[in-house]
């Protein structure tokens, strides 16, 4: 699984630092943006296959993120980080595609843990490209009445 590309758009120097250099240690390829504005277009020139964004941030935070990665085609997964404790929040964000949700502070482990997921449920099992929904659930095309 180690190679993939990760976006990862965060406002906070000491923990976008801290992320990075755990990712790229276990064989991620990361490149960083501080606000969203910078980081869409990252995700433009990079084709990540996964996002992790902060919430709120200077310029342009994690939400219109979220919008404008639905406008892509073949999406990369997103996962949202952030302190703020609202539930309503977390809704919004799994409602734009976001397969995870990190509350911070969070314990490393649990970021590889849904970094792993979200790819797995980005490829599926079998390394094939297919789209996740929100908190990873794996969402397939509606078959027509002749399938």
């Amino acid at each position: 699984m180690a190679g993939e590309k990760i976006v990862l758009i965060e406002d906070d120097r000491e923990i976008q630092s801290t992320l990075k250099t755990v990712l790229s240690e276990i064989g991620f390829q990361v490149s960083t943006a501080t606000n969203g504005v910078d980081g869409q277009k990252l995700i433009q020139d990079e084709h990540p296959d996964l996002v992790i964004t902060d919430m709120m941030m200077p310029r342009m935070g994690g939400f219109p993120v979220l919008e404008y990665i639905k406008t892509i085609e073949n999406p990369p997964s997103v996962i949202m980080i952030t302190a703020n404790e609202g539930g309503r929040h977390k809704a919004y964000a799994e409602m734009l595609g976001a397969v995870d949700y990190l509350r911070k502070p969070f314990a490393m482990d649990v970021l590889i843990s849904a970094v792993q997921k979200a790819l797995e449920n980005r490829n599926g099992p079998s390394g094939e490209s297919g789209a996740a929904g929100p908190l990873g659930k794996r969402v397939g095309k509606k078959k027509s009445k002749d399938e």
